[in-house]
C-alpha cells in the first residue's frame, strides 16, 4: 500500500474512533477521491486496509461502508481480547519485575483519583489505557499488534453503545488482577480477566442513534489540509431522550 493510501486509511480510522464516521456510513470511492484529491485506486487501497482491520465492510456491487458490528461480534471481539490478555498475564506472572508492578499500580492509582474526583471522562480514558499498558509490559510485539488490532475493532462498538457501568468495580478489577498476578495466583487472575471483559460487553446497548450522522465531507473536514494541529472534537452524543431512551454514561474499555 502506498504512503498516501496509508495516510488516508489512518484519517478514516481516526474519524471512526472520534465517532465522526458512524457504523453504516457509505464510504464512496468517488466521493473520497474528491475529498482527498487522489485517484480511486488510492482510495480503494485505503478501504481494503480498513476492511482488513474490521472497520469497514466491502460489499459486491454496493461499495464500502463503515462496519456495523452485531452483539455476537462484540462477544467474539472481547473473547479474543480475553485470550490475548490471559496469555500476557501468564507471561507477566513469571517475568515482570518491581518496576513493572509499580507502573501498573501507579496507573490504577491515577484511575482511582479520577473516579474519586468524579472525572468520568478521564477515568474512562485511563481505564482503556490500563489494558494497553498491561499488554505492553509483556514486551511481546506480536501480542501488542494483535491486541491493537482488536482494540481498533472496539472503536465501532463505542459508536453504537450506551452503557451504565460501575467505575469503582471496573477499577477494582484492575487492582485485583495486579494483586493476584504478583502473588502468583495466575488461575484466579485469568478468571478475573474473563469476568471483567464479560461485564463490559454485557453493558453494551446497540443503538445507531447515539451519535449524529455526518456526511463524509463533514466528518473528514477537520482532518484535512493541515488544520491547526489540534485533534478534532468527537461528534457529540445525543442528549438523553432524543431517540426515546434515557442515556447513561458510557464507560467503554476500548482496550479490552
Amino acid at each position: 500500500m502506498s504512503s498516501r493510501s496509508q495516510a488516508i486509511a489512518d484519517i478514516l480510522t481516526r474519524a471512526i474512533i472520534d465517532h465522526r464516521l458512524v457504523p453504516g456510513c457509505k464510504l464512496g470511492e468517488r466521493e473520497l477521491a474528491e475529498i482527498f484529491d487522489v485517484s480511486r485506486i488510492v482510495v480503494r487501497q485505503s478501504l481494503i486496509r480498513l476492511a482488513d482491520d474490521g472497520l469497514a465492510q466491502i460489499e459486491r456491487n454496493r461499495g464500502a461502508f463503515v462496519a456495523r458490528p452485531s452483539m455476537q461480534e462484540a462477544l467474539e471481539i472481547y473473547d479474543a481480547l480475553t485470550l490475548v490478555e490471559q496469555g500476557v498475564a501468564a507471561q507477566l506472572s513469571d517475568r515482570l519485575g518491581p518496576a513493572g508492578w509499580a507502573e501498573l499500580r501507579q496507573h490504577v492509582e491515577r484511575q482511582r483519583q479520577a473516579v474519586a474526583s468524579g472525572n468520568d471522562a478521564l477515568a474512562d480514558v485511563l481505564g482503556q489505557e490500563f489494558h494497553t499498558v498491561f499488554v505492553r509490559l509483556s514486551r511481546n510485539k506480536v501480542m501488542q499488534e494483535i491486541h491493537a488490532q482488536l482494540v481498533r475493532r472496539t472503536t465501532l462498538l463505542r459508536s453504537l453503545i450506551t452503557a451504565d457501568f460501575d467505575y469503582c468495580n471496573l477499577l477494582d478489577d484492575h487492582a485485583r488482577v495486579i494483586d493476584l498476578l504478583e502473588k502468583g495466583r495466575l488461575k484466579q487472575a485469568m478468571e478475573l480477566i474473563d469476568m471483567h471483559h464479560r461485564s463490559v460487553v454485557r453493558g453494551y446497548i446497540m443503538d445507531r442513534q447515539v451519535f449524529p450522522e455526518l456526511t463524509p465531507r463533514e466528518a473528514l473536514e477537520p482532518y484535512l489540509d493541515g488544520k491547526s494541529g489540534e485533534p478534532p472534537k468527537p461528534a457529540p452524543r445525543k442528549k438523553a431522550g432524543e431517540n426515546g431512551a434515557a442515556r447513561a454514561h458510557a464507560h467503554v474499555h476500548a482496550s479490552k
